[in-house]
């Protein structure tokens, strides 16, 4: 038998403790079930992450399966993020057509993404991976992503691409602004605009020479060295 704590062990001593947050009351109740037969210990079941924090209180969860597409109109990103500062991994759990989606939970840091398509027996087996701490391969979801063009072109403004193309190509903001007949407030709310639709894009673009690449990327600009850059 492992110690207890040894990086060796497999599995923890105790069960592993699971919950399930989705808004369809039949796969929270059949995927209690299953976890019961596979001798996990179920936290709770809920229909939005909101009641599962009420409910799970300071109770601990080591992964929660969470459906990728809740009805109460929050995004992937605050669900993801909810619930990882209880201090769970997330699992989550997805129909086969949402790339866009998936790309935002893989980009928001989830331990793996499973199809709910998926037996029963492979839902189990990924929440035994992640519990143990590893993270799932999802090549076959990242190349469904991949095949999509448009899953992270960020949609910017006629406004955004204009500010995008200048200060990307190495003008400084300010002289960006001056050309476009605008204010440098207004030219750095486009900006700070532009960084929020490419991170919602799972394409994070914190650097000056990000946005070269993005701009590149997105057919804004054409390829060019981004050691030619100006980063400020």
């Amino acid at each position: 038998m492992s110690m207890p704590g040894s990086a060796e062990a497999p599995f923890p001593e105790r069960p592993v403790r699971v919950g399930v947050i989705d808004d369809h009351e039949s796969v929270r109740l059949g995927l209690k079930t299953a976890l019961g037969e596979r001798g996990y210990e179920f936290v709770a079941g809920t229909a939005s992450t909101r009641e599962f924090v009420d409910e799970v209180g300071g109770r601990e969860c080591d992964v929660v399966v969470l459906d990728l597409s809740l009805g109460d109109g929050t995004t992937v990103s605050e669900n993801v993020k909810a619930v990882q500062a209880l201090g769970s991994a997330v699992l989550v759990h997805s129909i086969a057509d949402r790339a866009t989606l998936v790309r935002e939970a893989l980009a928001a840091g989830v331990s793996g993404v499973i199809p709910k398509s998926s037996s029963t027996s492979t839902v189990m087996n990924a929440i035994a991976s992640v519990a143990r701490g590893e993270v799932l391969n999802n090549l076959e979801w990242a190349s469904a992503i991949d095949a999509d063009r448009e899953f992270g072109r960020a949609q910017l403004g006629r406004r955004e691409r204009e500010i995008l193309n200048l200060y990307a190509s190495g003008l400084p903001l300010k002289a960006a602004a001056a050309q476009l007949g605008i204010s440098y407030s207004t030219a750095r709310e486009y900006l700070d605009r532009i960084r929020t639709k490419y991170v919602e894009a799972g394409r994070p673009a914190p650097t000056k020479v990000d946005l070269l690449r993005r701009a590149v990327e997105d057919g804004i600009l054409p390829g060019l060295p981004t050691d030619d850059a100006d980063v400020d």
